[in-house]
């Protein structure tokens, strides 16, 4: 596939990424980059991965998980922010 608008290749459906945030549910109103609550006891994955339903392999899919739990379809991007 070709990269995203970001330059960045195979981000959706290949496997499930941790993310730092916890896990909740975001404002009603419109956001850009939200991180969800300040504190909870999952974390959040995002993308869907390779044996998961088509219309769950995308970024904006989320779920909430304990950061104990391992799977062969789990994985996370190393990434940093330009300061």
């Amino acid at each position: 596939f070709a990269a995203n608008g970001y330059g960045l290749y195979d981000t959706a459906g290949n496997a499930w990424e941790w993310c730092w945030d916890y896990a909740g549910t975001y404002p009603s109103e419109f956001q850009t980059d939200p991180h969800g609550p300040d504190q909870g006891s999952l974390r959040v994955g995002r993308g869907g991965n390779w044996n998961f339903y088509a219309v769950d392999c995308r970024n904006s899919y989320r779920y909430g998980n304990s950061p104990g739990y391992s799977a062969s379809n789990i994985g996370f991007r190393c990434a940093q922010s330009i300061p």
